[in-house]
């Protein structure tokens, strides 16, 4: 018990910023470069359900019943994984949460395991060229990697670089008019998360509209600052 109480806490980074800003790109870099562990909403939903946990067997219930997940399952779904050995060296928080009242959760939960948010960083975009952005992007249905018509194309036209595969796929939703609803409702939501914890003296902001590499660089330098 005693080594428990004197172990320092697991780094816990949160990413904000509204579709299409990067912050899965940027989470999986950060992954790789510091050894966290990104932790997505989506991605923990599924696993739950795969897996029939007791927080995964309610979570399927109410989406069979069509409904919405609710923030007390989701937050027992990500207290289930938070204790799982490999988020001991830090986890990435990428689409959680969503709302002042789940970032209240959240910091109720990391403190019964003395942990506490490092860093909410939020990726600073321009709407305008997050239309741009989304409505480029498509990726490929074998694999999964990432394209983008101007910023990110295939080596060889329909052809995807790291498989070969020659499938392409893009969401449904990513059409300008759709993006523009997308970033109001975001503004609207999950915006005042970025007062919330700029008041709890734990917000950074990071320029997210430049090269992947430099978005990067820059992430890079502050989780080093705050995780030290």
């Amino acid at each position: 018990m005693d080594g428990a109480a004197t172990a320092t806490p697991a780094p816990v980074i949160i990413l904000l910023g509204p579709p299409g800003a990067g912050k899965g790109t940027q989470a999986r870099m950060l992954q790789e470069r510091h050894g966290f562990v990104q932790l997505s909403t989506g991605d923990l939903l599924r696993a739950a359900v795969a897996a029939s946990t007791e927080a995964g067997r309610r979570a399927k219930a109410v989406m069979d019943a069509g409904g919405l997940v609710s923030d007390d399952i989701v937050i027992s779904i990500l207290r289930d994984r938070l204790i799982e050995p490999d988020c001991a060296g830090g986890v990435i928080l990428d689409g959680f949460p969503r709302t002042t009242v789940q970032a209240e959760a959240l910091d109720e939960l990391l403190a019964r395991s003395g942990q506490q948010i490092n860093a909410a960083i939020s990726l600073e975009v321009d709407d305008a060229a997050m239309v741009e952005r989304i409505t480029g992007r498509f990726t490929c249905a074998k694999c999964g990697e990432g394209y983008h018509e101007r910023f990110k194309p295939t080596a060889q036209p329909g052809v995807c670089d790291t498989c070969g595969g020659t499938d392409m796929k893009r969401r449904a939703d990513d059409t300008a008019e759709t993006v523009v609803d997308r970033l109001a409702a975001y503004r609207a939501q999950t915006a005042p998360l970025v007062s919330y914890y700029e008041t709890a003296g734990a917000l950074s902001r990071v320029a997210a509209m430049g090269e992947i590499d430099e978005v990067a660089s820059r992430l890079n330098s502050l989780v080093a600052r705050a995780t030290a």
